[in-house]
């Protein structure tokens, strides 16, 4: 059940006096304890009233929180615990508080990238201990995708830094395509993480004025070292988000300046249209079509490398109808993969020691 801040401080008042064995309380000694307690730490003057402190006791004795406080009354008078090494910090943890921690672990640690999070690393390994500890090594129940060996995520706290603190950064870029690698001032608005990987998002130093002709995403693993530049100011994105960037795409890669949207038609056959309808490729995603062999599905996005690996992803379960171009481009691609697997493809008739 839910608690306001204010009562989980008052029961941790009321449990720190019925530790205290060397005094005894009486329930106007506990009303007044926490009446202080409350003002030192809230600012709240007014107290508790004798019905409130009461209740206080009669949840702390419940299970409704998990505490069963052996909270007992000696001579029809004071206060205290029976058990002398009890505390409500103390309970156990129950079985479904122990999954509920250790699927929280899992989320928590995908931030270790993040330098800004150094702080919680050690609450997080604190918390794996615990949970270890205390389930005599349960197994995770949720499994993340990821890549310990992704080369790039060293630089995701300084950009994750230069775009919180407005700096840019100076870097070293050597993308697929390139022969040389480059050294530039980056102007970085946001990251990007598709799919393991991550982009910095922005402009470069010198680039054109107008954001609408330079906006670029550089990926993290292609970049050498990378740090903040403190020699020219910092160009905002003027009303660019991330949510409206990539409104009208799947993946990293916008054609900047937009691209026109293109309504994409396909069918994907009935193995695979329950797993593309359940999962949509974009949120445009809409269902055309149902037939006895499967479902024409139509999406409004910009053609872009990350869209056609998508449809490729599934084979031959589904086949592009419109646009032309998109169509034209998917076609061309089967036709090369399909001829990588004919006999005579050159790797197969290799010697070996060639």
């Amino acid at each position: 059940m839910p608690v306001n801040r204010n009562a989980l401080i008052r029961y941790k008042l009321i449990d720190n006096c019925l530790r205290n064995r060397r005094r005894r309380w009486t329930l106007e000694d506990l009303i007044d304890t926490v009446s202080e307690g409350l003002y030192e730490y809230e600012g709240i003057d007014k107290g508790i009233s004798r019905r409130t402190l009461q209740a206080d006791l009669q949840m702390m004795r419940s299970d409704k929180l998990g505490y069963n406080a052996p909270i007992i009354i000696v001579n029809k008078k004071y206060y205290t615990y029976e058990d002398a090494s009890y505390s409500i910090t103390n309970i156990p943890l129950s079985e479904q508080d122990l999954h509920r921690m250790n699927e929280a672990v899992e989320v928590l640690k995908q931030f270790k990238g993040f330098n800004h999070f150094n702080s919680l690393q050690s609450v997080v390994q604190k918390l794996e201990d615990h949970v270890y500890a205390a389930t005599h090594h349960t197994k995770t129940v949720i499994d993340f995708e990821k890549n310990d060996q992704l080369k790039g995520l060293e630089h995701l706290d300084v950009i994750y830094q230069s775009i919180v603190q407005q700096k840019p950064v100076r870097m070293v870029y050597k993308s697929f395509k390139a022969r040389e690698q480059r050294n530039l001032i980056f102007h970085v608005w946001w990251l990007k993480e598709f799919k393991n990987r991550w982009f910095a998002v922005g402009v470069v130093e010198g680039g054109a004025k107008d954001p609408n002709h330079t906006v670029l995403n550089l990926a993290l693993d292609r970049m050498g070292s990378v740090v903040h530049d403190e020699t020219v100011l910092y160009r905002e994105s003027r009303g660019l988000d991330a949510a409206d960037f990539y409104k009208n795409v799947i993946g990293p890669t916008v054609q900047w300046p937009r691209e026109d949207v293109q309504t994409v038609i396909f069918f994907a056959n009935k193995l695979h249209a329950p797993y593309i309808e359940t999962k949509p490729l974009h949120p445009s995603q809409q269902v055309k079509e149902r037939l006895p062999e499967g479902i024409v599905f139509t999406m409004q996005v910009q053609l872009n490398n990350e869209l056609e690996k998508e449809l490729l992803g599934f084979g031959d379960g589904v086949v592009v109808l419109a646009p032309h171009r998109l169509r034209r481009m998917i076609r061309s691609r089967l036709r090369k993969g399909l001829a990588q697997y004919e006999d005579n493809y050159p790797y197969l008739n290799r010697k070996e020691g060639d």
